[in-house]
């Protein structure tokens, strides 16, 4: 057993921070939700001129409020990881960071000729919604059927570029520039927004036969929206139960009910 693993105090705030299975585990991950939640919601408002200029400094408050508190979180994974880089590289790592991190560089950039840069931390800020991703006790086991699922949906998009493109070109032959197909790359473009149902009505064919290719496309869109839900959907069925089990050294998760190790690293999990 290591060191790491010796010290109460960053067992505890493991046990704590990382444990979703654990009274303690819940009770701060459900006040971090709410914490969430509010920043983004104050993020939203104080984009809003009338409310700003009514509200502007109690979210000034606020804002320093959670980006302190998100600090602290940050710096207490950090503390409580044996391997602190390797959290702070990983995704839920680089999340966390961008969440407090803008608010911080804002102060380094005063003036009114960076306003357009603040603008820009302040958006940065609405990362902090991707935090609740760690929050979802399926997240693991989607990601891990997206990444299963990489080369049969890389193969169906490929697929989907072909058509587009050959839909495209036989468009611009059929229409013309007379109907606003003006180019290939122009009726790729239509083929693409009327191919995913979206059809914004730029651009429509005119000709019989335009329409007869342009209604045979949108059928095949509904047909091609369901085909990536299948793929990930056939591996989602496929994995097995996971739990919420953190490891105490790498803070990798998704491990196996059963299992006394972590998967990645080898190291002793706290059962």
């Amino acid at each position: 057993m290591t060191s790491h693993l010796k010290n109460p105090l960053r067992s505890r705030l493991h046990e704590i921070i990382f444990e979703a299975d654990t009274p303690a585990g819940k009770m701060f991950d459900l006040l971090l939700q709410f914490s969430i939640l509010a920043s983004v919601l104050i993020v939203m408002l104080d984009s809003v001129a009338s409310i700003r200029a009514q509200y502007g400094n109690i979210f000034y408050i606020a804002e320093w409020f959670f980006t302190l508190l998100f600090t602290l979180e940050y710096v207490l994974r950090l503390y409580c990881i044996g391997h602190p880089l390797k959290y702070a590289r990983s995704f839920f790592g680089i999340v966390d960071l961008l969440s407090v991190l803008p608010t911080y560089l804002a102060l380094l950039l005063p003036g009114g000729q960076v306003l357009l840069s603040i603008r820009i931390l302040r958006l940065l800020r609405i990362f902090r919604i991707l935090k609740m991703v760690k929050f979802v006790g399926e997240a693991e086991v989607l990601l891990r059927s997206l990444r299963s699922s990489g080369r049969k949906i890389i193969v169906f998009l490929l697929a989907i570029v072909t058509l587009v493109v050959i839909f495209g070109a036989v468009m611009y032959l059929v229409e013309g520039e007379k109907n606003g197909f003006t180019s290939i790359p122009r009726s790729i473009y239509w083929a693409i927004v009327t191919m995913t149902t979206v059809g914004y009505g730029d651009i429509s064919p005119r000709t019989d036969l335009g329409q007869a290719i342009a209604a045979f496309i949108m059928v095949l869109g509904y047909g091609i929206i369901a085909i990536p839900t299948g793929i990930v959907t056939a591996e989602l069925a496929l994995k097995k139960q996971i739990t919420t089990q953190s490891c105490p050294e790498c803070s990798a998760f998704g491990h196996d009910p059963d299992a006394e190790f972590c998967k990645y690293c080898g190291e002793k999990l706290n059962l």
